[in-house]
């Protein structure tokens, strides 16, 4: 179906309006033309307005609103006639003349939701949100959604306290909305009234005291205004409540540990670390949290140790992969590794997982690892230089060092502005060309090394 005959049905089906002028006559020889006067107004209105239609339908707006004047001037009371052509102006941003034909449409037709809602879009694409908000408070009685958009504008004036208002008159009559708190939120930020969204986070588990998320809330919002006794009041509550909540077991287990009830605080995070409903971010923080607490209570290790494999059986490259940089930052590289080629197995494309993963089989010594994967890997990124000094040391540690040459005199070419790196090329230039029994170039490229050296 072509666009104009979407738009001719959309003005008359939608709309219910006359378009046309109402002509009635005696006669019913419906195939005779009309040819007084009021039949070829008829004519003409209805032959501009169509061309309008067409006109716009293939983005000729300037057109499509000289044929929309032509119908005003033959019949200016059809309210459609200034909603299309606001809809055009809008297209020519011609903002003003838009304005005012959404205004007129709307004085002619004040019931009609599709004009009152072009005209509310207006005012937000120009950001008058005073005239916006005059304009929604006419649709809300078409639609509650409409009504959550007056919130939000008033948001937006800093009108906090009708915001509030509006928000807690849709919270009564639609119950609790994720979509709405996130706007609490801001009002309750902007205002730094934390003890106004304690005291509505109480009610609400008052009121509610089944709903896990009310609970979860009023918890992060005490222990972020530093009242941690409610804080781990209302996590044992919920628990009561709720004792096959997971979630809850995130702020349990730092309690625990706090309290040096230790027993319990294993509980809560193996709770955690093998919860499908937990991000892996917040697996990582709760064991992190938890290596610093075996750090300073070692007979705990085999706990961590249970909970470590725990999380990795979740399968989340992300979890795996920051795993292994703790590890790494414990100097446990064999054990980082471990983790990074776990990563690695379930997500081959990260970057500096590949970049660990490989600069740790150099350290470790495995050199036909190195050269293998390095060697994979250059196929992937083949302008990353060093990938092209890992496989160059790894065949000099395999004495390939004909293959090292090629390497890692391929890799030179895209050193951009390292001189360490750059440094670190000409040594093992040096080491391929001693091992070929090139003592000239070996020492060319070691002169090349020293010299880099005192210049850094």
């Amino acid at each position: 179906m072509s666009k104009f005959i979407k738009n001719i049905r959309f003005v008359i089906c939608i709309f219910g309006i006359a378009i046309l002028p109402q002509v009635h006559y005696a006669q019913v020889d419906f195939n005779k033309r009309p040819d007084d006067d009021l039949g070829n107004v008829e004519d003409k209105f209805q032959e501009n307005f169509y061309e309008a239609l067409k006109q716009k339908s293939i983005e000729n707006y300037d057109r499509s609103v000289e044929a929309l004047l032509k119908c005003v001037e033959l019949d200016n009371s059809v309210p459609v006639l200034y909603f299309e052509l606001g809809k055009n102006y809008m297209q020519l941003k011609n903002f003003g003349a838009a304005e005012d034909a959404f205004k007129k449409a709307v004085s002619k037709a004040p019931d009609n939701e599709w004009f009152l809602d072009e005209l509310y879009g207006y005012y937000i694409v120009q950001n008058d949100y005073d005239k916006a908000i005059k304009t929604v408070k006419q649709l809300v009685r078409f639609h509650t959604d409409y009504k959550e958009d007056l919130a939000s504008l008033y948001v937006r004036n800093k009108d906090y306290k009708e915001a509030l208002k509006i928000l807690d008159e849709l919270d009564a009559e639609l119950g609790i909305s994720a979509r709405r708190d996130v706007m609490r939120n801001q009002i309750y930020s902007a205002t730094g009234k934390k003890n106004d969204q304690i005291k509505n986070l109480e009610a609400r588990v008052e009121n509610n005291p089944d709903r896990e998320a009310d609970y979860l809330a009023l918890i992060f919002r005490y222990s972020e205004n530093n009242e941690k006794e409610k804080a781990f009041e209302t996590a044992k509550e919920l628990l009561k409540v709720n004792p096959n909540s997971q979630l809850v077991h995130l702020a349990l287990y730092k309690f625990y540990l706090d309290d040096n009830n230790a027993e319990k605080a294993i509980e809560s995070m193996k709770i955690v670390v093998k919860s499908s409903e937990i991000k892996p971010e917040a697996k990582l923080k709760v064991l992190t949290d938890f290596v610093q607490f075996v750090g300073e209570h070692p007979e705990y290790e085999d706990d961590l140790v249970e909970a470590t494999a725990l999380v990795g059986d979740t399968n989340n490259s992300k979890t795996l992969a920051e795993l292994g940089q703790y590890y790494l930052s414990k100097n446990d590289k064999a054990k980082a590794l471990e983790y990074f080629e776990a990563s690695l197995k379930i997500n081959s494309e990260n970057f500096n997982v590949l970049r660990n993963t490989l600069l740790l089989y150099i350290d470790l010594q495995q050199y036909a690892k190195a050269e293998q994967k390095s060697s994979e890997v250059l196929l992937k990124y083949p302008s990353q230089p060093l990938f092209y000094l890992v496989n160059g040391v790894a065949l000099n540690e395999l004495n390939q060092p004909k293959k090292a040459v090629n390497s890692l005199e391929m890799g030179l070419d895209y050193i951009i502005d390292d001189s360490k790196m750059e440094h670190d090329f000409y040594s093992q230039l040096s080491k391929a060309y001693t091992l070929l029994n090139n003592t000239a170039k070996a020492k060319t490229f070691s002169d090349k090394a020293k010299q880099l050296e005192t210049s850094n």
